[in-house]
């Protein structure tokens, strides 16, 4: 466990940033310290100081109510509402305290020497605070673990921008108050962290009014050449930040000071300061500016100067935030870049400063992970290791055979990778307990109550069932090879027979005839480079169960495009209802909260959209409390998704009472997604229920599924309703299109996602949707088809959702369609 830097008992109330090295991290924690370093560097900081940890720490002690926040904290974090309860009363504490006067007096002491020094009233770009206010600054927590090697609290606390002398203790009470959310609580209890032995510091800093803002890399974050990569944006910087806006990105060789790749965004909204309020807003791009160039060559030229001298100062490679303000550069931030792999070569078009690619800037662990077929260098997110993938052993033989194995039968290769072990057959629940660590488990089919088993076993095989099964879908997000549809395995292979299954080829064969060698799931989905290639069309990944959700991640995708809440309800093996019934509302509540929290941790901050329960009724009938679910002829028409949402809205509401708890618990990456809507009615009663619950739609990023031809057609009329997305699920669209059941096997050879038909809906919807600056999306199984891909690309659609494996392939397919649009462009 990390051991916390321990506060000086004698205490100092600020330090200015002038004053402060590096060994003031324990007074100043890890920003307030950076930039210290820096502007004793002599490099252009914002100037400004910083209320020290010291200081929080004598605040809770001196004002008794130190042991109470520290008793209100201790709770059982799964249970939600004592967690909730646990942080509303540990923030209220520091809010409702007086602060002492010598605190007070010091602070506003200090913050008027920055309005003396900007003499009218302006400081650091001109962010001027509302008459007779004084300066904007900014009010940044700065946590003294935030920084440790071993421990990410990146993003738990909180940051304030355009504060003026009237709200500044407030602001300051409020970063305190910030060590307390129900999110920081919880990851330091799942960490091992003490409560106890965390403190704050705040650093309050002249507020930058920046006409552009963004991310260096001062060199090649992979193998460390002279390369300096450098993302921008309009407007203040937390856009690019936050992974709200898709920032422009440059490539500059340092030695010739060349700029060998630009790529323009589309820039949709910038973060300002509002002049009436003071507060920082966010705001449209105007149309004549999304798609121009931030970066002029000069600024580029000074910027990549700017970058050699904080690479000079640290003797290594740095991660910059930046700011530019009448014509002034500032350094907003610097970090150390942590991935640089000595041996690594990487295409510089395969680099993005992004935060949500994956924390390049931030560190991590080494990861060695390989499997069998194929080697070769890998890294990804925050460290550098290797990492070897691929499907089959490196040297397969002719058809028919699996190395020294028969193949015994076929079906179909649903995920990828081969396996070899002990057959399991498992014909009833209570046969699960028989399967162990590197079992193969072979089943007519597979449920939602066989996942803990199917973590276990080494691969899959089913009887039934098609890619979009289950088996196929969990197996994908596990990790873990599977053979589906081979109709007769669970009566052709016998208990502990030894096979070896190929989820490329789809084949069952004798035999171990796997070479010697351990499959790593996580480590096989990794990128090739420690970050994405960058595209302006967002990469994300579909997740299907919250124990998929490190592996997902893993993939450095831009967000997850489709997290389903029916497994984690169908798990339980009971209906809502039943399970309603025997456990209780908040049970159930919690239940949802639990599993989608798992994956907005691991994702934060990149979005996750949460699609509302969407599980046809055949699935509910082989649960307890099935019997009272209706037989329905075709329950891919029938009562699901949004149907059976508005039908039963006491249920609804427990959905909704989740997505409200997630965003309470400071989960604002969570969407919600609405299934199988037909038009602007069913959203429309769907928005009311959801402001009923508590919801703010317009605070919120909420959408729908565009799943059938009515969707499509009257998605304009769903615009009005105040969506902010659309996504595409492919599967049902197509059926509902061509009138074509998938999983028919008569009429499955006409099931086409590509058909002229589909294509046509999905273009004109896109057309639509950006004319009304709705985001398009498409979370089908079709997402993984290049040629698909390559429609929607050149159709305009704002991201692409594919399933774990295929994430690293769509992502440089994507890239290569872009690049040839850019080409076809200027030629």
């Amino acid at each position: 466990m990390v051991v916390l830097g321990e506060v000086s008992p004698t205490r100092m109330v600020l330090l200015w940033l002038d004053d402060v090295t590096a060994e003031d991290f324990d007074s100043v924690g890890g920003k307030g310290a950076s930039l210290g370093e820096l502007t004793a560097a002599g490099l252009p900081v914002p100037p400004g100081f910083v209320v020290t940890a010291e200081t929080y720490r004598s605040f809770i002690e001196e004002t008794g109510i130190d042991q109470d926040i520290f008793d209100a904290v201790d709770v059982a974090v799964e249970d939600s509402q004592a967690l909730a309860r646990a942080a509303e009363r540990a923030q209220e504490l520091i809010r409702s305290t007086e602060m002492p006067e010598e605190i007070r007096a010091e602070i506003l002491a200090a913050y008027d020497e920055i309005d003396d020094s900007g003499g009218d009233g302006q400081e650091a770009g001109g962010a001027s605070g509302r008459e007779g206010d004084g300066p904007s600054v900014a009010v940044r927590s700065s946590a003294t673990a935030e920084d440790l090697p071993d421990a990410s609290f990146a993003g738990q606390q909180e940051t304030y921008l355009n504060v003026t002398r009237t709200g500044l203790l407030e602001r300051v009470r409020d970063c305190w108050a910030s060590l307390f959310t129900q999110r920081a609580i919880y990851y330091r209890r799942e960490q091992g962290f003490s409560h106890e032995r965390v403190n704050i510091a705040v650093v309050v800093q002249a507020m930058v009014d920046a006409e552009k803002s963004g991310v260096m890399f001062t060199s090649h974050p992979t193998t460390g050449d002279p390369q300096a990569i450098i993302e921008s944006a309009w407007g203040l910087g937390e856009a690019v930040v936050s992974g709200a806006v898709s920032p422009d990105k440059y490539v500059v060789d340092r030695h010739s000071g060349e700029v060998t790749e630009a790529t323009v965004a589309t820039k949709k909204v910038m973060y300002v300061r509002d002049d009436e309020t003071g507060e920082t807003i966010e705001r449209a791009v105007p149309d004549d500016r999304r798609d121009e160039r931030v970066l002029s060559e000069a600024e580029l030229d000074q910027l990549v100067g700017l970058g050699e001298e904080v690479e000079a100062h640290y003797d290594t490679p740095q991660d910059v935030e930046w700011a530019i303000a009448d014509d002034e550069l500032y350094v907003l931030q610097s970090r150390p870049i942590t991935t640089i792999d000595e041996d690594a070569s990487a295409d510089p078009a395969d680099v993005t400063g992004s935060p949500n690619a994956g924390g390049v800037a931030d560190g991590g662990s080494d990861g060695t992970g390989a499997t069998s077929g194929g080697a070769g260098n890998g890294a990804t997110g925050g460290g550098a290791g290797n990492g070897a993938t691929g499907g089959g052993s490196g040297a397969s033989g002719p058809p028919g055979t699996t190395g020294d194995g028969d193949v015994i039968f076929t079906g179909l290769g649903a995920s990828p990778g081969k396996a070899a072990g002990p057959a399991r057959i498992v014909s009833k629940l209570d046969h699960l307990d028989k399967v162990e660590e590197g079992d193969l488990i072979v089943a007519e089919m597979t449920t939602p109550d066989m996942v803990p088993a199917m973590k276990r076993a080494a691969g899959i095989v089913t009887d039934e069932g098609g890619m979009t099964s289950h088996a196929a879908i969990v197996s994908r997000e596990l990790g873990v090879p599977a053979v589906v549809g081979t109709q007769h395995a669970s009566e052709r292979l016998h208990d502990g027979q030894v096979v070896t299954i190929d989820g490329d080829k789809g084949t069952v064969a004798r035999g171990d005839a796997i070479d010697d060698g351990e499959r790593e799931p996580v480590e096989e989905v990794r990128p090739q480079a420690p970050v994405k290639p960058m595209t302006a069309t967002e990469v994300k990944v579909n997740v299907s169960i919250p124990d998929a959700a490190e592996r997902a991640a893993a993939t450095g995708a831009d967000g997850v495009g489709l997290l389903r809440i029916e497994h984690m309800i169908l798990s339980t093996n009971k209906t809502p209802t039943r399970y309603v019934d025997d456990h209780g509302v908040d049970a159930y509540v919690t239940e949802i909260v639990d599993g989608v929290r798992r994956v907005a941790e691991e994702f934060y901050p990149r979005p996750v959209r949460v699609r509302t329960l969407d599980a046809p009724t055949d699935e509910f009938r082989q649960l307890d409390g099935g019997e009272d679910e209706p037989a329905e002829h075709n329950p891919m028409l029938g009562y699901r998704g949004i149907r059976r949402s508005l039908d039963r809205p006491d249920l609804f509401a427990h959905e909704l009472e989740a997505f409200r708890r997630l965003w309470d618990l400071g989960y604002d990456n969570v969407e919600l997604m609405l299934p199988l809507v037909n038009d602007a009615e069913d959203v429309l009663r769907a928005r009311a229920l959801m402001e009923e619950a508590g919801i703010d739609p317009e605070k919120r990023s909420w959408g729908v599924m565009v799943e059938t031809p009515a969707s499509a057609l009257c998605v304009d009329e769903m615009a009005d309703a105040g969506i902010d997305f659309a996504s595409f699920g492919t599967n049902d669209l197509t059926q509902y299109t061509l009138a074509v059941d998938r999983n028919n096997e008569r009429v499955a050879d006409r099931f086409d996602e590509l058909h002229p038909a589909v294509l046509e809906l999905i273009g004109d919807v896109i057309e639509t949707c950006r004319e009304r600056d709705v985001a398009t999306s498409i979370c089908g199984q079709a997402a993984s088809k290049p040629e698909m891909v390559d429609y929607l690309v050149e159709e305009g659609v704002t991201s692409i959702s594919a399933n774990i494996d295929a994430v690293r392939d769509v992502q440089h397919e994507v890239k290569r369609v872009e690049q040839k649009l850019l080409l076809e462009s200027v030629r």
